[in-house]
């Protein structure tokens, strides 16, 4: 049986964290605890942001692994976590944390989705300004398609 890739435990709404390391490893728990990657992963993702900033701009940051992260990935999975007060990254302030972890290379597929959706405004703000998770499902749900 195939694990869903973005589900209700996937999301945290109105986070505040102190740095983005703390979002990462946040981002990274919630890809953890539910089964997606061990816990290494999020070793990764913080190597990950040492040699390259994770901040894409529109106020997005997409943690995810290293090069050779794929031993650590069980199933392809996602992370949500909005920030409505943001979290300071290199190149600017993210209000939205989403945490991949792509099985075989799907997060490049992932990835690509993502940025999408993201590159409108309109959609950056519709999520940062959720209420529900249902909304953040509904939204990013086309991601895993």
């Amino acid at each position: 049986m195939k694990k869903e890739i973005f589900a209700e435990n996937n999301i945290i709404l109105n986070a505040s964290f102190d740095t983005k390391e703390e979002a990462i490893i946040a981002a990274g728990k919630i890809l953890y605890e539910n089964g997606y990657v061990e816990k290494g992963y999020i070793d990764d993702m913080l190597e990950r942001e040492k040699v390259v900033s994770t901040y894409i701009g529109n106020c997005l940051a997409i943690p995810h692994g290293i090069r050779n992260s794929d031993q650590k990935i069980h199933h392809s999975g996602i992370s949500f976590i909005q920030v409505p007060e943001g979290v300071a990254f290199r190149e600017g302030v993210a209000n939205l944390v989403i945490g991949i972890a792509g099985k075989d290379d799907e997060h490049l597929e992932m990835l690509g989705k993502l940025a999408s959706i993201c590159s409108e405004m309109s959609n950056i703000e519709r999520l940062k300004t959720a209420q529900t998770k249902s909304e953040i499902l509904e939204m990013l749900g086309g991601v895993t398609e």
